[in-house]
């Protein structure tokens, strides 16, 4: 499976997706800056991914960190916390990751531990934080795959695959794991503008593993369905609200809406990490505005006239009533989805 991210003595080293499918380039990080930086820029993207790496960033700060004793290392860690919370404000699984760091920091502060053991602690927690997500994709992966039809034609956006997790992936870990257990699934891949994490990433992975996959246009996704040629839409998310709205790529909310109206339907497939029960419905979920070049620019090449207003929104908002399913590893979540999301948190002890 591909690294997306992972540990290397003192450095953290991941896949630059804004170079696939060209190029396979690693990046490798050696300061927290550095890994902030590869958050911003979607060096590293999905978030599960982006909360694995901001886990690693921390611990790696604190392993470069000259401070000699707890107070002063917890200036630094804070603040590096605060640098880290402002990359991507969508991605739940980000502030997550966060908290989880700094339970452990507290905790070990709170212990007595010197430096050198919460250096040690924090580590060993990034790495537990990674080694989790990749058990849960798999185990989402293998609930998802007995919904799946025998012959299944799939629709999916954005990339929610391993590029998208520490490995394996969500929405793209239900189809390995249907095609792994012998049912036959094609994928239809939404280019995903603008910054083409379908037709650069989700093809680019599932051509990899032989998945016989076909990318699209944005727009055809309506007539494949009017033509018959879609059984189900099934997508990641970024965040989950308690009522069960989800926030995920630009372009899914269309989607969900289209697959209501052909009577096709319209799963998510997301680790527990990604359930906020904190925020109520999806009104309350901030939503990441991007650069306009992403829109306005292919590389060097300019695509709209100069001066031409542009909105970049990062995700949208598909209301619950819109989703037949949630998929996680603690297995399918259906309506009412504010009662099967919180049991779901509750059995994996994350209700924090």
């Amino acid at each position: 499976m591909l690294p997306t991210i992972e540990w290397r003595s003192d450095m953290i080293v991941m896949v630059d997706q804004r170079k696939l499918p060209k190029r396979e380039v690693y990046v490798e990080c050696r300061t927290v800056a550095q890994v902030v930086r590869a958050i911003k820029s979607m060096v590293i993207r999905g978030a599960p991914a982006i909360g694995v790496a901001a886990a690693m960033g921390l611990a790696l700060g604190v392993n470069r960190s000259k401070a000699s004793g707890t107070t002063m290392l917890a200036r630094e860690f804070y603040k590096m916390c605060d640098a880290m919370a402002e990359t991507r404000p969508t991605a739940v699984n980000l502030f997550w990751a966060i908290a989880r760091m700094k339970r452990i920091f507290a905790n070990a502060v709170k212990a007595g531990q010197s430096v050198e053991e919460i250096r040690l602690n924090l580590e060993v927690e990034a790495q537990r934080i990674h080694d989790a997500d990749v058990e849960a994709c798999r185990a989402l992966g293998a609930h998802g795959a007995t919904i799946m039809p025998t012959s299944a034609r799939v629709l999916t956006h954005c990339n929610a695959g391993a590029l998208a997790t520490a490995g394996y992936g969500t929405a793209l870990g239900v189809i390995r794991a249907a095609v792994e257990s012998g049912k036959k699934v094609t994928v239809f891949a939404d280019e995903t503008r603008p910054f083409l994490q379908g037709s650069r990433l989700t093809a680019w992975e599932l051509m990899r593993e032989g998945i016989d996959t076909t990318v699209i246009t944005d727009s055809m996704a309506g007539s494949l369905m009017q033509g018959d040629q879609v059984d189900l839409v099934i997508v990641g998310a970024d965040r989950i609200a308690a009522n069960g709205d989800v926030a995920n790529k630009i372009g899914t909310y269309g989607l969900a809406v289209l697959a209501k109206e052909h009577k096709l339907p319209f799963y998510v497939a997301a680790p527990v990490s990604t359930i906020d029960l904190s925020t109520p419905t999806g009104a309350q979920i901030e939503i990441e505005e991007r650069n306009s070049r992403e829109v306005t620019h292919f590389g060097s090449t300019q695509l709209t006239p100069t001066g031409v207003g542009v909105r970049n929104p990062a995700f949208d908002i598909t209301p619950s009533s819109y989703v037949a399913a949630i998929i996680t590893e603690y297995g399918i979540c259906r309506r009412p989805y504010s009662s099967s999301l919180r049991a779901v948190v509750s059995e994996c002890g994350n209700g924090e």
